[in-house]
């Protein structure tokens, strides 16, 4: 079995995260200290046969904010460096996945440049504890950090635990499509560079 294992570690005063993160698969560990977002980060993984171990601990007690958004900074962070490490990708992908009555969509071109296009409009503000405007500050981060274009939209949904599930089995879908190792030698660019 393959792997392309890269290991990360972010450290501020508001947050510590250490990730190791495979993208030809393992086993997953997540442990955020934020249920909800462990139970969307394990949706991500096993939908996308990917192998983590993310271990973040920060001033949850402040905000939540903090730490969503860094691990999102760091999750970019990783699958940027696995191109920069292991080479050329398939660059683009496409997922559609429901969870009963939501559907969602992730498009990705991973072409280092990051552009970030979020929709979705949760009709209850919580899932659980869980405050849904943090999920933008994720997707934000993780389009920025490992330089993608990234699609995602919640086309509908009347429970927003539903809606944002799909929304993460599907950018795990899309991450596994998208970050496959081409056969050819060449970059996936018609400027032969991303």
């Amino acid at each position: 079995m393959t792997s392309r294992k890269i290991e990360i570690t972010r450290k501020t005063k508001e947050t510590n995260i250490s990730l190791s993160l495979d993208l030809d698969g393992g086993s997953i560990q997540i442990s955020t200290g934020i249920p909800f977002f462990d139970h969307l980060l394990t949706a991500l993984a096993f939908h996308g046969n990917i192998g983590i171990d993310l271990q973040a601990n920060g001033d949850i007690e402040v905000d939540p904010h903090h730490l969503v958004e860094d691990t999102g900074l760091v999750i970019g962070t990783a699958l940027r460096k696995t191109i920069e490490s292991y080479g050329a990708i398939t660059r683009f992908a496409h997922t559609i996945i429901p969870m009963d009555e939501a559907l969602s969509e992730i498009t990705l071109d991973v072409c280092g440049r990051p552009y970030l296009v979020y929709k979705a409009e949760y009709p209850q503000e919580y899932s659980g504890q869980f405050q849904m405007a943090l999920l933008a500050e994720f997707f934000a981060a993780l389009s920025n950090t490992a330089g993608m274009a990234l699609h995602a939209e919640c086309r509908y949904g009347k429970n927003s635990h539903h809606m944002a599930e799909s929304l993460f089995k599907a950018l795990g879908k899309a991450l596994k499509a998208a970050f496959e190792l081409t056969n050819l030698k060449i970059v996936m660019s018609t400027k032969g560079k991303l």
